[in-house]
């Protein structure tokens, strides 16, 4: 085996061994300082895209000040835009962490992580640092609220986007779609699958 595949091939085992929703059980917060938010529908929005649809565009701010889109991506990069429902609650404060331990995946694949939620971006910004921090671009959907969100079909009735996952190949279409149970923790597994496929055919 090539010396060059074996930090791909680890970290596809690592995936397949240890799933996201193990990987990702401590976000540094304490449990009293997070918001329990219960048993919820586990999905209440209906998609409006489906794979092969051409994604949405969007320019979004971040909370480091600036702004991300998919069209700075254009031809160089696929994009994973990775919803979450709400910050300071326990299930979304397990998921972002996660990607910090495979951050290489998505650099083997050409592929960049964003992080999206309709929360406001001070409070993303505070979460975030309480969390420790992530390697990806963490953007808001604030306002207009859900814009993006509603356009993809995973607004919530209750304002909230669905915990979601969407892969955008580099000329971007849609090439995956995860609408999870909004009380748990996707996989890395699948999404991995998806992005490695799609590398195969771009190579």
């Amino acid at each position: 085996m090539s010396r060059h595949l074996i930090p791909f091939v680890l970290a596809a085992a690592l995936v397949c061994i240890v799933p996201l929703c193990a990987m990702a059980q401590n976000s540094g917060i304490p449990q009293n300082h997070l918001f329990q938010v219960g048993e919820l529908k586990p999905v209440d929005s209906t998609l409006k895209v489906k794979i092969g649809d051409p994604a949405p565009d969007f320019s979004l701010p971040t909370i480091d000040g600036g702004t991300v889109s998919l069209a700075q991506f254009r031809g160089t990069k696929n994009v994973v835009l990775s919803f979450v429902p709400a910050a300071w609650t326990p299930v979304c404060s397990g998921q972002w962490p996660g990607y910090n331990i495979v951050q290489d995946m998505f650099e083997q694949t050409d592929t960049q992580l964003i992080g999206v939620s309709v929360d406001n971006v001070p409070t993303l910004h505070a979460w975030v640092q309480e969390m420790g921090g992530v390697w990806f671009p963490v953007a808001s959907d604030f306002f207009p609220h859900g814009r993006l969100a509603d356009a993809l079909g995973i607004l919530r009735s209750t304002g909230e986007a669905e915990r979601s996952l969407f892969l955008i190949d580099k000329e971007g279409v849609i090439r995956y779609i995860d609408v999870h149970d909004i009380n748990s923790r996707p996989d890395l597994g699948p999404l991995v699958k998806a992005m490695q496929e799609l590398k195969k055919t771009q190579d």
